[in-house]
C-alpha cells in the first residue's frame, strides 16, 4: 500500500506538471540582452558545442532534466526520454529513484533511460536524505555516469506528506567523498543563493544544478495536492534561474547546470554566457512530448542545437568558453537585485 501511494504521487506530479505548464517563463531571461556583432568573421560550421562537466565531456551543452519514474506510466515516459537522448546527443537525468529503493518492481520504470540510451550520458537521482550506499545503488541501477542529489526543502514543506526535518549536508559530503562518479547537487525549482553554494563547496561539492524559479513549480504542484490548497502564497518562493546564475558568480570554483524556465535557444545562450556549463530543461520537453510525439520532439531538440549555433555565430563565438566571455546587459530590476545582494556582474 505504501509503494502504491508513492507510485500514484509520481503520476500526479506528471499530470500536474503539464496542467500548470505555461509557455511564458518567469526565469528572467528576458531581462538580459546580448550585444549584436555585425562582423563575426566565422561560419556556423565553425561552432563547437562541446562542453565539460567535471570529468564528463558532453557533445552538446544540453540536458534532458530529471522528470519521472516510479510507475508504469512514468516508465513509458522514461523510455521515450532515453530514446530522445540517444537521438540528440543530449545527457538525460532520471527522476528521483528513492521509490526503487523500497520496491524492486519500480526499478523497471527507471532502467529504460539506460536501455534506450546505451552509449549516452545518464544521470541517476536521489534525495539528499540518503547516504552513500543508497547513492551507489541508484547509480548502479542505471550504470549512470553521474549522480544528481536533489535538495527540495520548499517542495517537501508544501507537500502534504513531505519531510519536516532537513539535515542534509553531512550526507551530501559523505556521498561526494565516497562515490566513484561525479556528484551534482540539484535544486528542484527554487534556485540557489551564494550562501547555499558556499555551504556546498565547504563539503566538497564542485558540480551544482541551480534549479531556478521560472519552470516547473513544485510549490504550486504540491499545494494543489493539499486538501485546503492553503499555501498558495509560496508559489513565487525562491530565486529565478537568472538570479541564481548571478549568485553563483560569487563561487567561480563551481561548475554549473542552469535549469528552470528554459523555453528556447536564446535562453540557453544567455544561461551559458552567465557561466553555466550545461543547460537543462524538463517541463518544456515533457510538454512537447505529450502534445506531439518522439519524432517531433527529437526534431524540436535538434532545432534548439541549430538555434544555439545561430546565436553563437551572431556573437562571433565559436565555443562555449568564448560564449562565457560575452557581456550581457541587465535590466534595471536585475541590477537592483545585484546591488541589494552585493553581487558583482
Amino acid at each position: 500500500m505504501e509503494i502504491s501511494r508513492h507510485a500514484h504521487r509520481k503520476d500526479e506530479h506528471l499530470s500536474l506538471a503539464e496542467k500548470f505548464y505555461t509557455p511564458v517563463a518567469a526565469s528572467q531571461f528576458d531581462d538580459l540582452r546580448f550585444i549584436h556583432q555585425s562582423l563575426p568573421e566565422m561560419a556556423v560550421a565553425d561552432v563547437d558545442l562541446t562542453t565539460h562537466l567535471g570529468p564528463l565531456s558532453l557533445p552538446v551543452p544540453l540536458l534532458i532534466e530529471a522528470m519521472t519514474g516510479g510507475s508504469p506510466r512514468t516508465g513509458k515516459v522514461n523510455a521515450s526520454l532515453g530514446r530522445l537522448a540517444a537521438q540528440t546527443g543530449m545527457a538525460v537525468a532520471s527522476g528521483s529513484q528513492s521509490i526503487a529503493l523500497k520496491d524492486s518492481q519500480a526499478i523497471a520504470t527507471f532502467t529504460p533511460l539506460r536501455e534506450n540510451n546505451p552509449d549516452g550520458l545518464v544521470f541517476a537521482n536521489i534525495g539528499a536524505g540518503h547516504g552513500s550506499q543508497d547513492a551507489r545503488t541508484v547509480v548502479d541501477m542505471l550504470a549512470a555516469n553521474a549522480l544528481e542529489i536533489h535538495i527540495n526543502t520548499a517542495q517537501e514543506l508544501v507537500m502534504p506528506e513531505g519531510d519536516r526535518a532537513f539535515h542534509w549536508l553531512d550526507n551530501i559530503g559523505e556521498t561526494v567523498a565516497r562515490l566513484n562518479v561525479p556528484v551534482i547537487v540539484k535544486e528542484v525549482g527554487f534556485g540557489m543563493a551564494h550562501e547555499t553554494l558556499q555551504q556546498l563547496a565547504a563539503v566538497g561539492v564542485t558540480l551544482v544544478d541551480l534549479g531556478g524559479r521560472g519552470g516547473t513549480n513544485f510549490a504550486q504542484i504540491e499545494n494543489f495536492r493539499r486538501p485546503g490548497k492553503d499555501l498558495d502564497y509560496l508559489a513565487g518562493w525562491g530565486q529565478t534561474t537568472v538570479e541564481s546564475l548571478l549568485e553563483a558568480r560569487q563561487q567561480p570554483e563551481l561548475q554549473l547546470i542552469a535549469t528552470g524556465g528554459i523555453r528556447q535557444p536564446l535562453d540557453i545562450a544567455k544561461a551559458l554566457a552567465l557561466g553555466a556549463n550545461v543547460v537543462g530543461s524538463a517541463g518544456q520537453i515533457l510538454h512537447h512530448l505529450i502534445k506531439t510525439d518522439e519524432a517531433a520532439t527529437t526534431q524540436f531538440l535538434l532545432d534548439w542545437q541549430t538555434g544555439l549555433k545561430t546565436i553563437m555565430t551572431l556573437l562571433g563565438t565559436t565555443s562555449i568558453a568564448d560564449l562565457q566571455q560575452q557581456h550581457l546587459l541587465l535590466s534595471r530590476e536585475l541590477r537592483d537585485y545585484c546591488e541589494q545582494r552585493q553581487l558583482t556582474y
